[in-house]
C-alpha cells in the first residue's frame, strides 16, 4: 500500500511546490511509483510537471465534486514514473462547496483508498494557507512533509501550523505524524542561512533532512519548462540536492 504524504506550509514562497516536484521526480528517478495530487487552486505543480492545467479534462475538482473518477483523473507527467491529478482555480471555489457536504472530512481520503495500492508514494501539494482544502489533505495523510525557507521569518507562523496538525490528529487522523522538515533557499554564504538552519534544527529536533536545498536559478527555471530538475539539468546543484533527498527520504523509510 502506497504512504500518502502531504507536503504543507501555510506561508507560500517556501518551496512547497518545488519540493512536491523534485522529491516526487527523484524517487521516480529511484524507480518508484510515484502519485502527486495537487490540491493547490494555482495548479504550480501541475504545471511544473507539463501539465496544462486549463486544458486537463479532469481536474482534482471534478474528482472531489463527485463527477469524474480518480482513476479519469491521473496524468503521465514530464517525469519518469511520477503522475500527478492536477489542479487549477476552479478549486478555489470548493471550500464553500465542501463546508456544506456531509462527510467532507473524508471526500479525499476516501478517494485516494481506491488507487493507494498501485503507487509506492503518494504526496499531496496543499495550499499555502490554513483551509478546508489543507485539512482534507492532512487527514488523507500518513504524514506531513514541511518545507522551510531559510530566511529570516522562516519560524514565523510554524506554532500556527503545529496547531492546525495537532487539531487534525486529535479530531480526524490520530496517526498523522511530522515525516520530516525540508530547508530550501540556502545560502552558505549569509549567516542568516546559517542561523535559520540552527533554529529549525533546534525546534524540529531530530526531524530535519540533513539534505538542504540551496537558492539555484536552474531550480527557479525548471518549472517554466514543465520539467523537474532533474530533466531539466542534472547536473545542477538543485538536482544533486533533491536527489540527495530522494535518498535520504527512501533511506529513512526502512
Amino acid at each position: 500500500m502506497g504512504k500518502v504524504i502531504a507536503i504543507f506550509n501555510q506561508k507560500g514562497g517556501v518551496g512547497k511546490t518545488t519540493t512536491s516536484i523534485n522529491l516526487a521526480a527523484g524517487l521516480g528517478k529511484l524507480g518508484k511509483k510515484i502519485l502527486l495530487i495537487d490540491i493547490d487552486p494555482q495548479g504550480n505543480s501541475s504545471s511544473g510537471l507539463g501539465i496544462d492545467k486549463n486544458d486537463a479534462e479532469v481536474i482534482i475538482y471534478d474528482i472531489l465534486s463527485n463527477e469524474a473518477s480518480i482513476v479519469e483523473g491521473i496524468y503521465d507527467t514530464s517525469a519518469e514514473n511520477v503522475r500527478i491529478i492536477p489542479s487549477n482555480n476552479q478549486l478555489a471555489g470548493l471550500e464553500i462547496e465542501l463546508a456544506r457536504k456531509e462527510g467532507w472530512e473524508t471526500v479525499l481520503k476516501d478517494i485516494i483508498g481506491e488507487i493507494k495500492g498501485e503507487f509506492d508514494f503518494i504526496f499531496i501539494d496543499c495550499p499555502p494557507s490554513l483551509g478546508i482544502l489543507s485539512v482534507i489533505g492532512l487527514i488523507a495523510s500518513d504524514s506531513v512533509i514541511i518545507p522551510i525557507q531559510c530566511e529570516y521569518y522562516a519560524l514565523e507562523g510554524v506554532s500556527q501550523l503545529f496547531q492546525t496538525i495537532e487539531l487534525v490528529k486529535k479530531s480526524y487522523n490520530p496517526g498523522l505524524e511530522v515525516e520530516g522538515v525540508v530547508l530550501s533557499m540556502f545560502d552558505g554564504r549569509t549567516n542568516l542561512s546559517i542561523q535559520v538552519v540552527e533554529e529549525v534544527k533546534a525546534f524540529f529536533k531530530g526531524k530535519v533532512y540533513t539534505s538542504i536545498i540551496p537558492r539555484n536559478v536552474r531550480l527557479a527555471e525548471a518549472p517554466s519548462y514543465g520539467l523537474s530538475i532533474m530533466d531539466y539539468d542534472n547536473k545542477s546543484k538543485g538536482a544533486d540536492s533533491y536527489m540527495e533527498l530522494a535518498e535520504e527520504f527512501l533511506f529513512l523509510q526502512d
